[in-house]
């Protein structure tokens, strides 16, 4: 395997915590450890939080709705000017893009360059007309892709359903060891301590879900704690919550990647009681790999992440009462909770970044096949994704 030089686009802001981030700055990091040279572009609200040497700042995001969220991208003509400059003075043997069709630094960069290419489709959205309308707009965009992956069948289904196209799954990555070796902190332990973590103050991640189905909890385990991790208001959140129960919730803010590895291992469960917009949940496979016993809402991601039931237990999405019954359940069968985590452990393998990045090499490897000489074409109807696919 020949040293490579490539070049990774991140659609949203750098300092802005989320999933595409992180996956994109591990697996630059991957990438670097193996010998290949890697640069990142992205957009950069604050410069001075920047500590990536291989990160490029494409310059400040704005804040848009999107999926169900505030997305941070950054568009126009001084960012398609940066972007441009950046693949030429690059030199990459490869470009590996997140989110192509989000109006971003990926769009620009897919608009802007020839060569191999490859990209990564994260989000989960249902049919929506308008991307449907937009479609014909940007395939030819997609068309230049000499790969596609898609991080989840959901994910999968989000682009075929919107654009007449397809992609391989592959799922993010965690780095396991991290999470499976990591000590728990004596202050965040317990017996009946919950964690849950995430932008707390989204409605979509189903905090409120959790903070209703507290009383039932509490009243068989009157030590039972949450510890919240993660961006938002904490004073806002505290005002909405019944005053019996405030002093049960403790809010951490955000956590380092060391502190958020620790928390999985002290908290005796870790729910996850998201409503919508989840195409995938790399924080239940960071919880299975530290060996947490989980709860879940049923929804289409997470009932694949854990293996229809087999590495968590699942409760019906948005309805706190079924919570309650399986943090109880949980609580009161620690034999489930460890036959659970043993079964977590060991699905967590198949995110390890040691699997999951040989096979985006793969892809990054057909793309650049295919755009060489005796190479079908770009734009061929001999798609690359198709004989991904069946590789397997």
């Amino acid at each position: 395997m020949r040293p490579l030089r490539i070049g990774m686009v991140s659609p949203y802001g750098w300092d802005t915590p989320g999933g595409v981030q992180v996956h994109i700055k591990e697996l630059a990091e991957n990438f670097i450890t193996k010998g290949h040279s890697v640069s990142v572009i992205a957009p950069v609200s604050d410069e001075s939080s920047i500590t990536e040497e291989w990160l490029v700042n494409a310059g400040r995001p704005l804040s848009v709705p999107f999926n169900g969220a505030v997305a941070k991208v950054l568009f126009g003509p001084i960012a398609t000017s940066r972007v441009r400059q950046w693949i030429a003075q690059g030199e990459f043997d490869v470009l590996h893009m997140h989110e192509p069709v989000v109006p971003s630094l990926s769009l620009l960069a897919c608009w802007s360059a020839e060569g191999p290419m490859v990209a990564t489709f994260h989000a989960s959205s249902p049919k929506q007309k308008a991307l449907t309308a937009v479609g014909p707009i940007l395939e030819p965009v997609l068309e230049k892709l000499g790969a596609r992956i898609a991080v989840s069948e959901m994910a999968r289904k989000t682009l075929t359903d919107h654009f007449t196209t397809d992609a391989v799954i592959i799922p993010n990555g965690i780095n396991n060891a991290q999470y499976r070796d990591a000590i728990p902190n004596p202050q965040w332990s317990g017996a009946h301590t919950i964690g849950f973590l995430g932008r707390f103050d989204e409605d979509r991640k189903g905090l409120d879900v959790l903070i209703k189905a507290l009383p039932l909890v509490i009243k068989k385990y009157p030590d039972t704690r949450v510890l919240v991790a993660g961006p938002g208001d904490s004073a806002a959140a505290l005002k909405k919550m019944d005053s019996s129960i405030r002093s049960r919730v403790t809010f951490l803010g955000r956590l380092t990647d060391e502190e958020k590895r620790t928390f999985f291992k002290s908290i005796a469960i870790y729910v996850a009681p998201n409503i919508r917009g989840e195409s995938f949940g790399i924080i239940l496979a960071e919880a299975m790999a530290a060996g947490t016993p989980i709860v879940a809402s049923d929804i289409e991601a997470f009932d694949a992440v854990l293996s229809r039931g087999k590495s968590g237990t699942l409760f019906a999405n948005g309805d706190s009462k079924d919570l309650a019954r399986a943090i109880l359940e949980l609580f009161s069968n620690p034999e489930r909770a460890r036959e659970l985590s043993d079964h977590a452990s060991e699905s967590a393998e198949a995110f390890d970044w040691s699997k999951v990045a040989d096979e985006i090499f793969h892809t990054y490897e057909v793309a650049m096949t295919l755009a060489g000489p005796g190479g079908v074409g770009l734009g061929s109807e001999n798609r690359p994704w198709r004989r991904l696919r069946n590789d397997g």
